[in-house]
């Protein structure tokens, strides 16, 4: 049978490249087919793709290259061998040949019995040895020659010229000043490098620009969560009997969102050159920490889904996430965004804009806090909450009246149950 080609595959129509992250089997191992071969980093997402056929895998692209689409980083050999080939073993090197034996004549004896005094001329030399003794500028009195009659070979002033120098004795430490600090010195490293993915490289990439594309304005509200609380307790055994899944705060805050971005349209609207554009449906991006960093899948038409369909969706992206396996289609076309610091214990933030969008709702976590009830102050479960804006296409008083509009949602969720 004909080797395959292992190409990388068309992703989506808006990426051309990505980063070979690691091949999940070694070159020339056995891999079935349908195996998790190779992971892909592009900006969207990390992919894991599967080795098209069963063979011996031959890898021509390293780790950490960006490759691109349709390109063949390997191939596999479906008649192959899986038995490894032994390493050659390496090959000794040649050792130099002495110097033949020169007669001595009476200078070299005169020599000689100068060595034997105490020093070594350097006329008394083989030709090899003063040529190495010369380029090196090394004295040969005091090296051992291990030749016949005790004369310096080649390798003895070799031997010689490498060994390490010896250490000078230290100097003796003045002692410390009162009230001088010392520094400590330590072998441990302080500091160590990594590469950054190609997925962390685009989220920093497109931070940046979301900074230097839109006018970004934060504005803050807090919501008291004693209703949700208590709708969640009452209801949690049996939605999640009947629906499979617990019910969170996720779904509450998401069907608040659709009701805003319903009476402030601007907010699920972005700017393209000079022109406005208006979305005219709801798909609701919810940003998942993992591993690789920031991911924000999206759930299409999250205005049409019921409370059991978000927390669904939530759950089922979440994992997607952090096991590596969501798609890139997952994570792209959002109109807003909505982001949970809270699960990690922020109690305030001013998220960031994923662009093109022009708003983001930052969730925190739940304090409780004194606050003023009918000139009474009492304990109740707050939430900060945030709205990051675009001002260039949303004005503050659309962006205080959209984060109002979400608390009062919060603090009344039958009206959002029962849709009045």
């Amino acid at each position: 049978m004909a080797v395959v080609p292992i190409k990388v595959p068309m992703v989506s129509e808006s990426i051309s490249e990505g980063i070979l992250a690691v091949w999940l089997k070694p070159d020339g191992a056995f891999v079935k087919a349908g195996e998790p071969l190779y992971e892909l980093e592009t900006d969207k997402a990390s992919q894991v793709f599967i080795a098209p056929s069963a063979g011996i895998l031959k890898i021509q692209v390293p780790e950490g290259e960006t490759v691109q689409v349709e390109s063949i980083i390997g191939s596999i050999d479906p008649d192959g061998s899986a038995a490894a080939k032994a390493p050659e073993a390496p090959r000794a090197a040649a050792k130099p040949a002495e110097p033949a034996p020169v007669a001595q004549s009476s200078s070299t004896a005169s020599a000689s019995a100068e060595s034997a005094n105490g020093g070594v001329a350097t006329m008394a030399l083989a030709p090899s040895v003063r040529r190495i003794v010369t380029e090196t500028n090394i004295d040969p009195i005091g090296i051992a020659g291990t030749g016949r009659d005790g004369r310096l070979t080649k390798g003895d002033v070799l031997a010689h010229a490498e060994a390490p120098a010896p250490k000078p004795a230290s100097a003796p430490q003045p002692a410390p000043v009162l009230g001088t600090p010392t520094i400590p010195t330590s072998s441990t490293p302080r500091e160590s490098r990594k590469r950054m993915s190609g997925l962390r490289q685009k989220i920093a990439q497109r931070l940046v620009e979301a900074q230097h594309t839109a006018a970004i304005l934060t504005t803050f509200n807090e919501a008291d969560m004693s209703k949700v609380i208590e709708l969640r307790a009452k209801y949690k055994d049996s939605f999640k009997a009947k629906h499979g899944v617990a019910l969170g705060f996720s779904s509450f805050f998401i069907k608040a969102t659709i009701e805003a971005l319903k009476a402030f349209p601007n907010v699920n609207g972005r700017i393209e050159g000079n022109e406005i554009v208006t979305n005219l449906v709801y798909d609701i991006g919810v940003a998942v920490s993992t591993e690789r960093g920031l991911m924000v899948p999206v759930i299409r038409d999250a205005d049409k889904l019921s409370f059991a369909g978000l927390e669904k969706a939530v759950v089922a992206f979440a994992g997607k996430a952090r096991e590596g396996t969501i798609s890139v289609s997952d994570l792209q076309g959002g109109t807003f965004t909505i982001t949970n610091g809270g699960v990690f214990g922020s109690l305030l933030s001013t998220p960031i804009l994923n662009p093109p969008q022009s708003g983001i709702l930052g969730m925190h976590a739940i304090q409780k806090r004194p606050i003023a009830v009918d000139d009474q102050v009492v304990i109740r479960p707050m939430m900060y909450l945030a709205l990051s804006y675009d001002h260039r296409i949303v004005d503050g008083r659309e962006a205080v009246s959209f984060l109002v509009k979400i608390k009062e949602c919060i603090e009344s969720p039958e009206r959002l149950m029962l849709e009045v």
